[in-house]
């Protein structure tokens, strides 16, 4: 049996660099709770731009929700800039079903038309079940359907605002 061990900051790094290649002036930053949010918020204060970034649930807009129930985030939602016509550059710490993005585009657009909206992503691990793809994912892996890949990002001492990761689940 292999451990998959992931350098969550070394792909922070990717990511940025990524999302810097496919940067407009005029795109704003959008990040989906909670670990596409933490990456959304570095990003954000990284490349310099200006304003704040958005934050996007999709707690309300899932179409596993009674399975589910309301969960984290259903009031995270907080956008501080006008959705209509602008270019939006969404950012989420794993890619797996393309379920989370079809709820946040659902959320999105109780907010208005964006102008496009570009995903980039920390990791796809693959499994889709919908026609969903980032432009951008920093690492592309494979894990079995039982388990879970969770960005974290540590609050305190000398590491504070660091990621990392958890695998959680089957073997």
């Amino acid at each position: 049996m292999s451990t998959l061990t992931l350098d969550a900051e070394a792909l922070y790094t990717e990511l940025r660099s990524g999302v810097r290649g496919l940067w407009r002036t005029d795109m704003a930053i959008l990040g989906i709770w909670s670990g596409g949010a933490w990456l959304a918020e570095r990003l954000h204060a990284d490349l310099g731009l200006p304003g704040k970034p958005g934050v996007i649930s999709s707690a309300l807009h899932r179409d596993d929700f009674s399975a589910r129930g309301m969960g984290h985030g259903t009031d995270a939602t907080k956008i501080p800039f006008s959705v209509d016509g602008t270019h939006l550059m969404l950012i989420d710490d794993v890619l797996f079903t393309g379920r989370t993005i079809r709820a946040v585009l659902n959320e999105l657009f109780d907010f208005g038309r964006p102008a496009s909206v570009t995903l980039a992503v920390l990791v796809d691990r693959g499994g889709r079940e919908l026609p969903i793809q980032a432009a951008f994912a920093a690492a592309k892996v494979a894990l079995p359907a039982g388990q879970r890949l969770s960005l974290t990002r540590l609050g305190e001492g000398p590491d504070a605002g660091r990621f990392t990761f958890s695998v959680r689940g089957g073997q």
